[in-house]
């Protein structure tokens, strides 16, 4: 049976991160969560609201995402001709 981490922050903190790739991504989640909490004034810890609307906000990202997909999808086709 797994052990249950009493507190799985701390667990993680310790730990030595070799890969430069992971603490990259953690490096940039901390700034977006640094400006989020300036832009907003708050924490994603924050209750005000409802599940429908944190899934709305997740949708959201969701279609910028796409749109951001299809752009350099564009952009990759535009560089294959170009090498033609």
């Amino acid at each position: 049976m797994p052990r249950v981490l009493r507190n799985p922050l701390q667990f993680f903190m310790n730990q030595q991160i070799e890969d430069k790739i992971v603490l990259r991504v953690l490096a940039r989640f901390n700034e977006r969560s640094k400006l989020g909490i300036m832009k907003y004034n708050t924490t994603l810890e924050r209750n005000d609201l409802s599940a429908l609307e944190w899934l709305t906000h997740l949708q959201d990202e969701l279609m910028d995402a796409t749109l951001y997909v299809e752009r350099l999808k564009d952009e990759v086709k535009t560089f294959k001709q170009e090498e033609k």
